[in-house]
């Protein structure tokens, strides 16, 4: 909710701002029709400077990429377009999120899925990987809208942990399989660490810094602190790194992530590792081929379900 707020009241200033000055400028003899068009372009302007604010910081902090990962002008701008692209759509999607992101009617079901949100962001940014796998006829899937946005992991994965017992109880299921983008996968792990792994299927993370990110640094907050290398927080949670998890575990992730830095934070020891290119951080909920790959793991976790 209080991100939702966020963005409809930064959305209303904007709006109330550009609409007085537009009025007086119209009133003193201006062309409409332009204002109108810089509305457009001071719209794409600004999600164009945030797109490339964070692949700077990417770009500065990245981790070394195999000859195989490096791509030339055209990817590397079609790279930037789609991650554009993607931050335009996260907007809206999360102002509107109680109307997207509403959870299936209460039925009886073998493999629901969650999907977990990033960080600073609600359920709606998960809106189309759900629309997907809706579409796949997996799941029921369900989505958490966790928060307030900037205290602990730890809080948020009590959260998770209360979402869940409601999901195994309108459902009838065993275990849920939980899908998290970003700091969502954290908020898995930290899950995972607390409550065990009984009542998971599996777990499949996006993009998540399981390491850290450098990009943590320029925001503040208790749960950006645990997101810095080398905190003790994420130090603790990656004590038993390499160890088999207790459930089944992938962690899929891009060598051109905007908003992961170094990128290979995301490689995680004792999970299945799946390394794309290509694509940057918000765009792994828009990609087709991150589409079918968790769509993929979701059916093999669906087949060893009792």
């Amino acid at each position: 909710m209080t991100t939702a707020i966020a963005l409809w009241v930064l959305a209303l200033c904007g709006v109330i701002g550009y609409g007085a000055w537009t009025a007086r400028a119209v009133a003193a003899g201006a062309n409409l029709w332009w204002y109108l068009i810089g509305a457009v372009l001071a719209y794409f302007a600004v999600i164009g400077a945030i797109t490339v604010g964070w692949f700077v910081l990417a770009w500065i902090f990245r981790a070394e990429r195999p000859p195989e990962a490096r791509i030339g002008l055209k990817a590397s701008i079609r790279l930037f377009w789609d991650e554009m692209l993607a931050i335009r759509r996260s907007g809206p999607r999360m102002a509107f999120y109680g109307w997207l992101m509403r959870d299936p009617a209460p039925a009886p079901a073998r493999a629901p899925v969650l999907l977990i949100h990033g960080v600073l962001c609600n359920a709606g940014a998960m809106f189309g990987l759900c629309r997907d796998l809706r579409a796949r006829r997996l799941g029921p899937v369900y989505a958490i809208s966790y928060g307030p946005p900037l205290v602990s992991i730890e809080v948020f994965a009590d959260q998770l942990a209360a979402k869940i017992d409601a999901i195994i109880l309108a459902t009838g299921a065993s275990r849920v399989a939980l899908v998290g983008h970003s700091m969502g996968g954290l908020v898995a792990r930290a899950y995972l660490r607390r409550y065990g792994a009984q009542k998971l299927a599996s777990v499949t993370t996006l993009g998540t810094p399981h390491h850290g990110s450098m990009h943590a640094w320029t925001f503040p907050g208790v749960c950006l602190g645990q997101l810095r290398p080398g905190n003790a927080w994420l130090a603790e949670l990656n004590r038993s790194e390499g160890l088999e998890f207790p459930v089944r575990f992938v962690s899929l992730w891009s060598w051109h992530d905007s908003m992961v830095a170094p990128q290979t934070s995301s490689r995680l020891g004792g999970a299945q590792n799946i390394e794309l290119i290509g694509i940057g951080h918000n765009a792994l909920l828009g990609d087709e081929r991150v589409f079918a790959l968790v769509a993929a793991e979701l059916e093999a976790s669906k087949r060893g379900l009792p």
